[in-house]
């Protein structure tokens, strides 16, 4: 049996239309007057309590505590309301030449969370690191701080000092630093130089708005010089200009081809944007180096030239801050930053990670290695997979993963719990590190960057923190620690004597993910040869051994 047709004449169309739009203009009305029947509460429930409350309380003050509760309830670090001192703060650290420490920080649970110093600044020099929680700034505790107040508060007159207590992962008391604010003018490529010959070696800091024509200069230089591969060194760099970020990107990929996506509501940024040059290092196999606290922009330089195959990436997993803030002025010179899209690669893979816990307890059983650095755990298990262009492998799930995750050489058990001491004394101890170098300088000024240390430089270093620096420590435990004490004396030396560039060729034999990287690159003629040698067997383990050990 067929089914009845009804037919609907002219008139019930119109009969419907009515009634249906009369229906959908009534849940407009209706949820406009529950919007304004909400505002009016709260306009009560304030009234009430500025008026009425048994303790004073300033109205100004609970519309404030009334933003700062929504605010809060997103969750989101990178959100907040500057007033008119603290957006000037915000403009003056973002343009990059401002009176303070040298920290990159994020709000990250309840404290503030270190995500790079900057190399050569204040904190640097002092000893902090990347993971590092700053937990109190002079007698005042962090708790529950934005990080623009930890900025407002870091920053100052250079010259001037400010202490902070540090909680760092593996130390069970917080260390106190005392640093003095300078002027930071941050640079984005402090130096390049060939390495074995043959290797373009270009470290980039930060993402400046001078950062793509920087590496760009870098990179042509040693080419004409005779580089045939390229490392570029994204350790540490905490990111920048998002600008920057597509246009070192937009150095080693083909024209036309995706370098980020950015995902938001409707109205916010959408859409990918794509690289506008041509490859100008085409055929030059290239190698990346990562770690945490490679973030922003650098995770996005990353992510594109992992996803395109064009580039090896090699170290540990980066920080994964992968969202975009927009600035919207408001009435009263305020300035709300909100996060309004979040960051892709060009496989869509998110480089947003979920926020970070506080340190667990088991977190002191990190190793340490001869660096001084924790070794954390790889981070792949339950990771989402894709498939580059040329049918690799990529983790997705928050942060890039390198390519080749490198094992560092680490400590001995004794070693470590000695360091771990020393440790708790370490703002003492870069201090009276860095005095040490100083007058090493001063009373050795024939000596060159091959300059060899031993016992008595370190029974000299130990007198010194004894007796002027404060630290306490026995000779027994120090002596455990030698092999540390030596390797960080020795590059402190470097940095004083040499700079940037003298610290990093120092550290070369050390640097357990350059040497992976360098092993790579021999006999690698092109960026699909290095592909092959890193998915075959690794190289050997290796020991780290250098110069005055």
């Amino acid at each position: 049996m067929e089914p009845k047709r009804i037919s609907i004449g002219p008139g019930i169309v119109l009969l419907l239309s009515l009634v249906i739009g009369g229906w959908f203009l009534q849940q407009g009305l209706a949820q406009d007057r529950n919007i304004q029947a909400q505002a009016q509460l709260f306009d009560d429930v304030v009234d009430y309590i500025s008026e009425r409350y048994v303790d004073e309380v300033d109205r100004d003050d609970l519309y404030d505590y009334a933003i700062e509760g929504v605010l809060g309830r997103l969750g989101d670090p990178n959100t907040s309301l500057f007033n008119t001192n603290e957006y000037e703060d915000f403009r003056i650290q973002t343009e990059g030449d401002y009176g303070g420490v040298g920290l990159e920080i994020a709000d990250r649970e309840a404290y503030i969370t270190v995500v790079s110093p900057f190399p050569g600044a204040p904190g640097s020099r002092a000893g902090i690191r990347a993971g590092d929680r700053i937990i109190k700034v002079g007698d005042e505790s962090t708790e529950d701080w934005s990080a623009q107040q930890a900025v407002q508060v870091l920053r100052g007159s250079p010259g001037s000092s400010v202490e902070v207590l540090i909680e760092r992962i593996g130390i069970e008391e917080p260390i106190e630093f005392t640093l003095t604010r300078e002027r930071i003018q941050i640079r984005s490529v402090p130096f390049s130089l060939l390495i074995e010959g043959s290797v373009g070696y270009v470290p980039l800091n930060v993402f400046s708005e001078t950062s793509t024509r920087e590496v760009r200069a870098a990179a042509d230089s040693l080419r004409d010089e005779g580089a045939t591969s390229l490392i570029l060194d994204l350790r540490g760099n905490p990111g920048g200009v998002l600008d920057e970020g597509v246009g070192v990107s937009d150095l080693f990929l083909q024209r036309g081809v995706g370098v980020v996506e950015t995902r938001g509501d409707e109205g916010g940024p959408n859409g990918t944007i794509r690289a506008s040059n041509g490859d100008r290092y085409e055929g030059i196999p290239v190698v990346v180096l990562v770690d945490r606290g490679s973030a922003s922009a650098s995770e996005i330089v990353a992510g594109a030239l992992q996803d395109h195959d064009r580039a090896l990436l090699v170290g540990v997993s980066t920080f994964g801050k992968g969202s975009v803030q927009s600035l919207f002025n408001l009435r009263g010179g305020n300035v709300l930053k909100l996060t309004t899209a979040r960051w892709y690669t060009p496989l869509g893979r998110s480089i947003e990670r979920p926020a970070l816990g506080p340190p667990d307890e088991s977190s002191e059983h990190l190793p340490i290695t001869v660096l001084g650095r924790y070794v954390l755990p790889p981070d792949t298990a339950g990771r989402p997979t894709v498939t580059s262009e040329a049918g690799r492998a990529l983790y997705g799930g928050g942060g890039i993963v390198p390519d080749v995750l490198v094992s560092m050489d680490t400590l001995s058990v004794e070693e470590q719990g000695a360091v771990r001491e020393l440790f708790q004394d370490a703002g003492a101890y870069n201090a009276g590190r860095f005095e040490y170098a100083v007058q090493y300088l001063q009373s050795h000024p024939g000596a060159g960057l091959d300059f060899v240390l031993g016992d008595q430089e370190l029974s000299e270093l130990f007198d010194r923190l004894q007796d002027e620096g404060g630290v306490e420590l026995s000779r027994s435990t120090f002596e455990l620690a030698e092999r540390f004490v030596m390797f960080d004396l020795q590059k402190e030396i470097a940095l004083q004597g040499w700079g940037e560039s003298g610290d990093f060729e120092r550290g070369i034999p050390y640097d357990d993910a350059l040497q992976v990287a360098l092993d790579l690159l021999r006999g690698a003629p092109s960026q699909g040869e290095l592909f092959s040698r890193a998915t075959g067997p690794p190289p050997a383990p290796r020991q780290s051994t250098g110069s005055g050990l």
